[in-house]
């Protein structure tokens, strides 16, 4: 089904998979990526790439933070497009005037400096910036993980915040040129197969291996003749699983028909390898072996088909159950799920920018009708991406058929992929053709005794199962092959978008409501740093959820006091806590913690840390690190982080991303130890990435090997600095 090959492998468009023999000049400045990046690349250097962007995208629950974080360091206007979309606060119904204090907020950037603004329930994301920014050869950067839109031929990447706005500032993002990884892709899939049972099945065979972590996947192949550009965008946006730093598609008269019926039609042109390209390994996927797929709770890797799952669910499902005891005290009755008819779900979601599209929602609709009958509680919601999605659906009679069939038909809406929406019950399991299943990101709140799972389908298997009263059936057993097409109609745009780009108002006022507030102030790294570790996280993998959980929090999104006070609830509720009592520590009491380490407090800091063997999978969402940072955060110690995101953003909050270099190590920390760096300052300042801390244990002092990883001039000052906005305030 998929292979992978670690070894340079040579290809070209339009011969396949070449010998070393027939590819002699094959290079790495001939695939697609090379040439995008290098078209966008200000430093003149193949190695360090300095990147501006050609349109930026972000969301209600990201874009207060950005555009008060680039006020502060001098922001006149946007100098790109930049898309503020309404789609994750857009109920309106946590906090109260907050979240339509927010959108209040984003029309008036929007006025003020010359932005996009789409209103809420119009679009999700990521389908408003397939529809209108994405372009063949463009890159595009998003506050949120999954900006991904390769398969239309526009290079998408998800960062923090700080990214966002040093593009806003004309800065750049400063990346080493990217490894490039072969994603070949061969044979048709069959019917009933949909773009998430791929998905699945890649984000299975590479995410915990690493295989392509931030590197860019390029997809290729005689496999891409059959698949439409909805079933591509559906693979496509799922990349961000795999740990991947972004993706590219060849492009072809699929993609070409894309942009006509979206009537950009300038925005195409051909994107193939230069000759022979040179990748740095690759991945072949046999597209006619992919079956309908499952995963399991609680992560998109946790990849089986679901013939596999239901002839093995009893030990699938009581591992998930030991999972949740493990890790939360809770016990969960998964197993009573399994009927003779087979495991049965309690609630279908098809939604988002993975579930959202006009071909997903259409084979289930298909799928469904005639017939479909199921009763309560089993319940299914379907989520348009888009308001010209959902006025295709409506002209075609799909929506009236998922209606009739008994589906709930929704606004565009990313709440279910976070847990604003559709909440399952306490000890629900959940069908979604969304894009992530982590704890609790469904809605439930472990620490309250509450606990729901979440597996991901694709939209036709989901509809099968529902049609069989929540008996999870993979849907190649019935579907029929099919196309699917719409005439894609953007009045509706145009009646209630407001577009600005080029035309900033600079004498307009931002409205700010009372939530709206101002980052504290923070400190410069000072010349030696001591570290009280505030939590120990010894999980395989730490989530940004689980750092920072999203749903009932994303409200307070643009209050960084209020937020932080939600920081590691899910997972460690005394964290909080913990910090807050290292940011009341005084001089005196500093000057005893010092005492062992010889040092003195008046040129040493002091902050607190997380200490977690693999932090950072999942969301882009800054506050991930903002969050310790505003607590007092100065640290986090790992073996390894988990996106470069997440490294990026502690960077750009002034917090030192310190690895180990012996991963063993990590067993030598706990929740209250003190470890010392001496010098710091100085080793960041002089372009040094290795020290040697100190950390206290058991009386004694034991040196440990740290490192700070590969930092780019501009990362060093920022963190010399502080933060951000300290960097951008010193060089005004």
């Amino acid at each position: 089904m998929i292979r992978l090959l670690s070894e340079k492998t040579r290809y070209a468009t339009g011969r396949g998979i070449l010998s070393p023999g027939e590819a002699p000049d094959a290079s790495y400045r001939n695939t697609i990526a090379y040439g995008i990046l290098s078209s966008h690349n200000r430093s003149g250097r193949d190695d360090e790439m300095e990147i501006r962007f050609d349109a930026l995208t972000s969301h209600d629950i990201t874009y207060v933070g950005i555009i008060q974080t680039a006020r502060a360091s001098g922001l006149t206007s946007f100098p790109m497009p930049y898309a503020l979309t309404n789609c994750h606060n857009s109920l309106c119904a946590v906090g109260g005037t907050i979240n339509e204090d927010d959108h209040l907020f984003g029309y008036s950037a929007a006025v003020k400096y010359g932005g996009i603004f789409v209103p809420p329930h119009r679009a999700v994301i990521h389908s408003f910036a397939r529809e209108r920014l994405a372009g063949c050869g463009k890159m595009i950067l998003g506050s949120d993980s999954h900006t991904r839109y390769g398969a239309l031929g526009a290079m998408g990447v998800g960062e923090g915040g700080p990214e966002l706005v040093k593009q806003l500032l004309s800065r750049t993002w400063d990346v080493a040129r990217p490894e490039v990884i072969l994603v070949y892709l061969e044979g048709e899939v069959r019917p009933g197969v949909g773009p998430h049972d791929v998905a699945l099945a890649l984000v299975g065979a590479l995410f915990r291996n690493g295989f392509v972590k931030n590197k860019v996947m390029e997809f290729a192949g005689p496999g891409l003749r059959a698949l439409s550009a909805d079933f591509r965008a559906g693979i496509d946006v799922m990349t961000t699983e795999t740990a991947c730093l972004s993706s590219i598609w060849e492009t072809d008269e699929v993609i070409r028909a894309y942009y006509e019926n979206h009537r950009r039609p300038e925005e195409f042109r051909t994107l193939a390898t230069k000759g022979a390209a040179l990748y740095d390994g690759a991945v072949i996927v046999d597209l006619d072996k992919i079956e309908p797929m499952i995963a399991l709770p609680f992560h998109p890797s946790k990849a089986y088909t679901i013939r596999e799952f239901t002839r093995n669910a009893n030990d699938l499902l009581g591992a998930v159950e030991a999972e949740v005891e493990a890790s939360f005290g809770l016990k969960m009755p998964l197993r009573e799920k399994i009927t003779p008819e087979g495991v049965r779900a309690d609630q279908g979601v098809i939604a988002g920018c993975a579930g959202g599209t006009y071909e997903n929602l259409a084979a289930a609709a298909d799928l469904l009708s005639p017939g479909a009958s199921f009763p309560s509680p089993f319940s299914l919601s379907v989520y348009a991406g888009s308001q010209p999605i959902l006025s295709a659906l409506l002209r075609d009679g799909v929506a009236a058929r998922l209606n009739d069939s008994g589906a709930v038909i929704k606004t565009c809406f990313c709440g279910p992929c976070f847990g604003a929406g559709d909440v399952p019950a306490n000890f629900g399991l959940s069908i979604r053709h969304s894009t992530r299943n982590f704890p609790n990101r469904d809605g439930s709140k472990p620490r309250e005794g509450q606990m729901a799972a979440v597996a991901l389908m694709d939209a036709r298997s989901i509809a099968v199962s529902a049609k069989k009263g929540g008996i999870i059936t993979p849907a190649d057993e019935f579907a029929e092959k099919k196309t699917y097409s719409y005439i894609y109609d953007p009045s509706i745009y145009e009646k209630t978008v407001y577009d600005g780009v080029g035309n900033p108002k600079p004498g307009e006022k931002l409205i700010l409501g009372p939530n709206i507030t101002d980052w504290p102030a923070q400190p410069a790294l000072a010349e030696n740093l001591l570290i009280k570790i505030a939590s120990h996280i010894t999980d395989e993998v730490t989530t940004t959820d689980e750092l920072i959980p999203s749903g009932e929090t994303s409200s307070y999104r643009s209050n960084p006091l209020r937020l932080a006070e939600y920081a590691l609830s899910r997972k460690d509720p005394g964290y909080v806590g913990r910090m807050k009592a290292i940011a009341k520590t005084g001089e005196g009491d500093l000057e005893k913690l010092l005492a062992p380490f010889g040092a003195k407090a008046s040129d040493t800091g002091f902050g607190g840390a997380v200490a977690a063997r693999k932090p950072g999978d999942g969301s882009a969402r800054e506050q991930a690190a903002s969050c310790q940072r505003v607590l007092g955060g100065s640290a986090n110690v790992a073996v390894e982080y988990a996106t470069k995101r997440y490294r990026s953003n502690l960077i750009n909050w002034g917090m030192l991303p310190f690895t180990l270099k012996n991963p063993g190590d990590f067993d030598l920390f706990s929740v209250g130890s003190l470890l010392f760096v001496p010098s710091i300052r100085k080793t960041v300042a002089e372009g040094g990435s290795e020290c040697e801390g100190k950390l206290l244990r058991d009386g004694k002092i034991v040196p440990v090997a740290l490192s700070l990883g590969r930092l780019t001039d501009a990362e060093r000052e920022i963190l010399l600095a502080g933060c951000l906005i300290n960097y951008y305030a010193k060089s005004l």
